[in-house]
């Protein structure tokens, strides 16, 4: 690991709102000791929204800014970029913004049973390849529903017209209501402050002409869920690596 991850790493441990737990401290420690009492990590019972793969935590601290009312979590298990994030909010001191650092297949050690309101998941990896990794499939929908209120909120902003139809799809074929939907949320003519908050992934996108993708759907607690069988077209430009991407933008 080199020294400036090290640095980052032992910087975030003095924050009083970061939380890293990768798998092998849970185990060690039998357990996450706040799970079920994250109200006494903000000081309020507002309700917590989770930031899904938060990277540099770009939407975690952008939300914590226009609300208030809410506590926001940004959960990635990259602690080099949530440092980022997490520098941010202290700076700003935003009391209402956290960061956990650990594997989203965890998050239900973390949460007691409807102790989250929402969550948002921006810009995944849309694994194209492999069902049970997306983080939209049936697998983690239901891993979700372990923490999540009934009928809460799940947003999903992609760049991936791949992942979009996906989801949609799954969404379709288990009746799940949907209260947003948009292939082009920056081209349909809406100014929407929220949705408008940009990841740096986020921004290289819309710099090569790609359309941003939103859908926000509830969850309840009851119903079986069906993965799709539709057949979807991969997306052409995810075939390259970042690197062979990133030289396309220049």
């Amino acid at each position: 690991m080199g020294k400036n991850k090290l640095q980052k790493f032992a910087e975030m441990e003095e924050y009083d709102n970061v939380f890293q737990y990768p798998f092998a401290r849970l185990q060690a420690e039998g357990g996450f000791p706040l799970k079920g009492r994250w109200s006494e990590v903000f000081g309020n019972d507002h309700p917590i929204v989770l930031e899904l793969g938060c990277g540099r935590g770009e939407y975690t601290v952008g939300l914590a800014r226009h609300f208030a009312n809410r506590n926001f979590i940004g959960v990635d298990i990259k602690g080099a970029r949530m440092w980022a994030g997490a520098k941010q909010s202290n700076l700003e001191g935003l009391k209402n913004a956290a960061f956990l650092r650990t594997d989203i297949e965890l998050i239900d050690q973390f949460f007691a049973p409807g102790e989250v309101s929402e969550l948002w998941i921006t810009f995944p990896d849309p694994q194209m390849k492999k069902v049970r990794k997306r983080l939209t499939s049936t697998r983690f929908l239901e891993l979700y529903r372990h923490i999540l209120k009934d009928n809460g909120l799940i947003h999903l902003k992609t760049d991936s017209p791949f992942l979009y139809t996906y989801t949609d799809a799954l969404v379709q074929c288990n009746k799940l209501k949907v209260n947003d939907n948009t292939p082009d949320l920056y081209g349909d003519g809406r100014n929407d402050e929220i949705l408008s908050i940009r990841t740096y992934y986020e921004q290289q996108w819309l710099d090569r002409g790609l359309t941003i993708k939103y859908l926000q759907f509830e969850l309840p607690w009851q119903g079986a869920l069906v993965e799709t069988d539709i057949e979807i077209e991969p997306d052409s430009y995810r075939s390259f690596n970042r690197s062979r991407r990133s030289q396309q933008n220049q």
